[in-house]
């Protein structure tokens, strides 16, 4: 399989800061990978230079065989609709039920509204959420509205879906349960990148782990 993401000795400084420093790596189309390390460690910022957010001071970094850390402002939107993206705290629009909170992504990339209610049905049974889309946010659990999250990012088909410390709001069991699920997403196709802390949750699924300590890949 090829790279679908690549790192190439990329270092990010801020004024005298350097959150990330050389750090190079690859990740291939279909991989399950976590990202871990302790706040404060780089995630976050590798994450957004991934979507970019921010650009690299040195190095490159390439998505699907573009050299994101060169690319034009106005690319920018069009590279984003490529990557699905689930965040610790949901992003969820409240006065939307879950149906509509999906379909803003739809929306959003342009896809014809004909097409809306097939690709959320799919998505919301994939998730386990087939008989709560016509529910508002406050009538979920917290484990709930991360499932929506993730048919959110999942329902305009990406090439890679990041989670950001997708399980930092959830207990134990609810965590297990979010995990399985982008691990049956991943088994289904989809590259997944996990940006995570818990080490219990990196343990228990035993997938190639980068681990970044102060910027840097620990060997």
């Amino acid at each position: 399989m090829p790279a679908i993401v690549k790192f190439e000795n990329v270092t990010k400084k801020f004024g005298k800061i350097t959150a990330l420093n050389d750090v190079s790596f690859e990740i291939d189309e279909g991989e399950f990978v976590f990202l871990t390390g302790q706040s404060g460690a780089g995630k976050t910022t590798l994450l957004k230079i991934l979507i970019a957010d921010l650009k690299p001071t040195i190095g490159n970094v390439f998505f699907a065989g573009e050299n994101i850390a060169k690319i034009s402002k106005n690319k920018i939107p069009k590279h984003r609709q490529q990557i699905g993206y689930v965040f610790q705290d949901y992003k969820i629009l409240t006065e939307r039920t879950v149906r509509e909170n999906i379909e803003v992504a739809l929306a959003v990339v342009g896809i014809s509204r004909k097409d809306w209610k097939k690709r959320v049905d799919a998505v919301l049974e994939l998730v386990g959420l087939g008989d709560r889309s016509e529910l508002f946010p406050q009538q979920l659990s917290g484990g709930e509205i991360q499932r929506v999250s993730i048919a959110r990012a999942l329902v305009v088909n990406p090439k890679i879906l990041l989670a950001d410390e997708p399980t930092g709001n959830l207990d134990w069991e609810t965590a297990q349960n979010i995990v399985d699920l982008l691990s049956k997403i991943n088994k289904e196709g989809k590259t997944v990148l996990l940006a995570t802390h818990h080490e219990g949750i990196v343990e228990r699924l035993k997938k190639r782990t980068i681990r970044l300590r102060r910027g840097m890949i620990e060997k």
